[in-house]
This record gives structure tokens, C-alpha cells and sequence, in this order.
């Protein structure tokens, strides 16, 4: 049961992060080998850096490259003509999707991180664990960010990096004696609601003024 929630965790967060690469890429009239990288890198990305952080060599992407794979094959599928125009066509519904993908991709990848740190060694301190986690959240978008010549979203987007490192903090608390499953639930959830809460709130941390 536990190995079955990991892998959907995996899952959400591989589609949503190509999703978000795809939909990028296509806003930036990449060809498909862009879109393709991007949608991988983004997916990936957090993912390579967390295993390097933790000294897992080689990565995870490098041992097992379906979920590279299931990117790829995810950012495909948003390059078909017709998907193309009805994301056209409803605009307002694409920038949802946008935003549902990134988030689900960032709180499913945050605790996936922090999981995943966990099973090098259940020693590491607090700040290392929200650390990788939230790395492991935020690193594919900032690759994407950089790719596509944009300010990585972390520094300037409204209650990004903030989100995942509250639901970070709230997973690794509850780790010891709520259980691995319920955790990574709780923290996945918060980071959820939180993002869509700063999106309908406008939420956003102080900005000194010039």
C-alpha cells in the first residue's frame, strides 16, 4: 500500500511538472525538441538535485528513466494540433490548468523529497529533510524558469516557495509519530491550499520599495 502511494505521489507530481514544461514551452513558440526538454526538465530536475544534495549516485533518472519517459510522452500530448487550439481557445481554462499542474507538481515533489531523503537515513536533521524537500519541490521549476529566460517564479511569484517550505516543515513533524502516509498527505495538502489560497487572496511576502 505504501509502495502504491509513493509511486502515485511520483506519478501526479512527473505529469504535472511536463504538464507545466509543455504549456511553457508552447507559450514560448518552442519547437518540440524545446517543449520536450523543458517538459523532462522541469519533471526531473528537482528530483537530480535532491539525489546529488543527498549523494545518491547515480541519480534516480539515471537508474530508472521511465518517469523521464512518462514527461516526454506527457509534453507529446500537448503538442497535438488539436490540444493546441482548444488551449487556445480557452485561455482562461489553460491558465488553470497551468496553475493546478504546478501546484500539484510542487506539493507531490516536496514530499516525495522528503521521503526520499528519509530512506538515505532517518539521522538527518529537520533543516536538511525541508530542505531537500522543498528543493526537490522548486528545483524542476527554477530549471524551467532559466530555460525559458524568465526570473526563476520562486523569487517573485506570490507564496511559491513559502507554500512548499510550510507543508515541508508540517510533513516532517508529523513524520515520527503520525506515519510516513499521513505526513506526506497532510503536507501535500497544505501546500495545495495554500497556493490556491495566495492565488485567490493575492498573498505575497514583503517587497522593499525603492
Amino acid at each position: 500500500m505504501t509502495d502504491l502511494l509513493l509511486f502515485l505521489f511520483e506519478f501526479l507530481g512527473t505529469v504535472a511538472f511536463a504538464v507545466s514544461g509543455a504549456v511553457t514551452g508552447l507559450s514560448k513558440r518552442m519547437d518540440i525538441f524545446g517543449i520536450l526538454v523543458l517538459a523532462v526538465v522541469v519533471a526531473v530536475g528537482g528530483g537530480l538535485i535532491r539525489d546529488l544534495i543527498l549523494g545518491v549516485t547515480p541519480p534516480a533518472v539515471f537508474r530508472n528513466p521511465s518517469y523521464a519517459l512518462l514527461a516526454a510522452c506527457t509534453a507529446v500530448i500537448f503538442c497535438i494540433p488539436y490540444v493546441r487550439s482548444v488551449l487556445a481557445k480557452h485561455r482562461r481554462s489553460s491558465d488553470f490548468l497551468l496553475l493546478l499542474m504546478d501546484t500539484v507538481g510542487l506539493a507531490s515533489f516536496t514530499v516525495v523529497g522528503i521521503q526520499a531523503a528519509y530512506a538515505v537515513s532517518a539521522d538527518f536533521s529537520p533543516f536538511l529533510l525541508v530542505f531537500v524537500g522543498v528543493i526537490t519541490g522548486v528545483g524542476g521549476g527554477v530549471l524551467r524558469d532559466v530555460f525559458a529566460g524568465e526570473m526563476p517564479g520562486i523569487f517573485v511569484r506570490q507564496f511559491y516557495a513559502s507554500a512548499a517550505i510550510i507543508g515541508a516543515l508540517l510533513c516532517v513533524m508529523l513524520w515520527s509519530f503520525a506515519g510516513e502516509i499521513p505526513a506526506m498527505a497532510v503536507g501535500m495538502i497544505v501546500i495545495i491550499l495554500l497556493r490556491f489560497l495566495a492565488e485567490k487572496y493575492h498573498w505575497g511576502l514583503y517587497r522593499p520599495e525603492k
